[in-house]
């Protein structure tokens, strides 16, 4: 959060303020910051008390939570969209899913968390898509990284908590760069449609298994397979759909 806002709030200065900034906008602002902060909170206790093969793939549910919160709200959605949009939520759940070799026993309080991070996450999903149709992406990405620095990243300072190895750093500055990054493209996205930016931008579940296949040699099971299969089958028919 403290990466991205370095990076974020000079683009905000160069920005006049928009004329479109009003209660309304502010409202959006608050839960956006609020809704992904809490979410992230929330799904690293998750991962204190449960394993990441089931905290991940109900955490990514966040895509369909946002496109339901935008169907209440009144985005159309056709048919054929709603269906291929279902193919995908299912594709990531099924691509996040881990195999464990053990019977371990379960704590539902890491299942109940990981619902609520889902919850808090589509939120702020919703609400970022909304900034960014009314104001620029630069105040859209904004408001989470000003809620973390204030609600995390300052108390750890001056509890002389917050600590950074250098074989760390590289690590925290790219996961900064890449999330300012993918909410810019989120928002810019969403101005086109909040449902089917938040369930594309929800793939992260299985761009991790992808990736660790490719870049560390992770083999992938069946259910992944299938999950992936799921997600690429689901995208070409959007895609085809959207033409």
């Amino acid at each position: 959060m403290l990466v991205g806002l370095v990076v974020t709030l000079p683009a905000v200065a160069l920005t006049s303020t928009p004329d479109q900034l009003d209660a309304g906008s502010v409202k959006w602002l608050t839960v956006s910051g609020i809704g992904n902060v809490a979410g992230l909170l929330i799904v690293y206790a998750a991962l204190r008390i449960e394993r990441v093969g089931i905290v991940a793939p109900i955490t990514s549910t966040e895509g369909a939570v946002a496109a339901a919160i935008a169907a209440a709200a009144g985005e159309a959605i056709g048919g054929g969209t709603g269906l291929a949009l279902g193919v995908i939520v299912v594709g990531v759940v099924l691509a996040g899913l881990v195999g464990e070799q053990n019977e371990e026993r379960h704590d539902r309080r890491g299942a109940l968390l990981a619902l609520v991070s889902a919850g808090l996450f589509g939120m702020g999903l919703y609400a970022t898509g909304r900034v960014g149709a009314d104001l620029t992406v630069t105040w859209a990405v904004l408001p989470a990284r000003v809620v973390g620095v204030v609600a995390v990243t300052l108390p750890l300072a001056l509890t002389s908590r917050l600590r950074l190895t250098w074989r760390a750093l590289p690590l925290v500055v790219a996961s900064g760069l890449a999330e300012v990054v993918g909410f810019a493209s989120f928002a810019a996205g969403a101005r086109h449609g909040i449902a089917v930016t938040a369930v594309l931008a929800s793939q992260f579940a299985a761009v991790a298994a992808v990736g660790a296949y490719v870049l560390f040699g992770e083999r992938l099971g069946r259910v992944q397979l299938t999950g992936v299969a799921m997600i690429l089958a689901g995208v070409a028919a959007l895609s085809a759909l959207r033409v």
